[in-house]
């Protein structure tokens, strides 16, 4: 019991995992998968009523079709409140919530929440960064905490 409960604690520690909405080739390719710009979306793990959208360039070609690629640093950041938001207790400063590789080594983008406390504003920053070259590409969205419904 005791595993299956660090398993759990496990899971909910992790970034949010992005589900695909919908991809548009932007290239053609003979050989391999096309250049293309796909949007994802994300539910922020600890604060329901939230959902941030993500387009990103991916690369196509024969490297592409196999996942050796390094996709552009080209990303748009889109967060919207879509319910109530009730904030936990206690929220870190910075928090990663999403995080995914866009090359086979060395290429992350990650998407950090941070609480704008003065304004009861949620600030969304996307980061594309090679990790040994650092110079980041970078996107900010931000959602004010609103009344929900009837509330």
């Amino acid at each position: 019991m005791k595993y299956l409960t660090a398993l759990l604690l496990a899971a909910l520690t992790l970034p949010a995992s992005a589900e695909e909405i919908a991809c548009t080739t932007t290239t053609w390719k003979l050989i391999g998968a096309n250049h293309r710009i796909c949007v994802y979306a994300y539910d922020d793990p600890k604060i329901p009523g939230v959902t941030c959208h993500v387009s990103q360039a991916r690369t196509g070609g024969v490297k592409g079709s196999f996942g050796l690629a390094e996709d552009p640093s080209q990303f748009s950041l889109a967060c919207r409140q879509i319910g109530p938001i009730n904030l936990p207790a206690k929220l870190p400063d910075d928090e990663v919530v999403f995080s995914e590789d866009t090359s086979i080594l060395f290429k992350e983008t990650k998407i950090h929440r941070f609480l704008d406390e003065k304004r009861k504003v949620l600030v969304y920053l996307a980061i594309s960064r090679k990790i040994i070259e650092g110079a980041p590409a970078n996107a900010i969205s931000t959602v004010p905490i609103q009344p929900w419904g009837g509330k």
